[in-house]
């Protein structure tokens, strides 16, 4: 199963609906959205692509009672679970958080298969040994958004566990908007 996965989209509805358009149709089959989307309206622009997006809030959160609702609606496909998130897809387990340094902490407990964080806008991909006496993924897919830095996202393959950085492409017209 692939996954794309994002962080600190920061209301940057053009580059987040971009790299879920190019992830989509490079084969991903869920979002992992670490924190910082900040208005939760910005969430809308993902609602076409039809496919499950696990999002939790980072330090900019916007209205977090309007996340709550917007993933309370029905036949939505949108999972709010607030600060972090532990989460299964194809038989991985999978934790979601905004900061860097609680992801290296639960990354090292030997209990996670792969960590998600965001928060620095900094895109980190590496292993970190745990407790159990092997290796949990860490992956930092920087900022989505292009704030302060180049606008980026991750692809993962939950079944080979192999992660690329891709930078966003807007399609040909579309301006970037903040």
């Amino acid at each position: 199963m692939k996954i794309c996965i994002v962080s600190d989209s920061h209301d940057n509805r053009a580059y987040l609906e971009a790299a879920v358009a190019t992830a989509q149709a490079d084969g991903a089959e869920a979002v992992l959205h670490c924190g910082d989307v900040v208005a939760p309206s910005t969430l809308e622009v993902l609602r076409p692509f039809n496919l499950p997006v696990h999002v939790i809030h980072g330090n900019n959160s916007g209205d977090l009672y309007m996340l709550g609702r917007i993933a309370s609606k029905p036949a939505n496909r949108t999972y709010y679970y607030g600060q972090d998130a532990g989460i299964e897809l194809a038989g991985k387990k999978i934790f979601l958080v905004h900061y860097p340094h609680y992801a290296e902490a639960m990354a090292a407990t030997g209990d996670w298969d792969l960590v998600c964080c965001g928060h620095d806008h900094k895109v980190e991909i590496h292993t970190v040994k745990n407790l159990a006496g092997s290796y949990t993924w860490l992956v930092n897919p920087g900022t989505v958004g292009g704030i302060k830095a180049p606008a980026t996202w991750v692809m993962g393959d939950l079944d080979t566990m192999q992660f690329s950085v891709h930078e966003v492409v807007l399609p040909a017209g579309l301006e970037q908007t903040s």
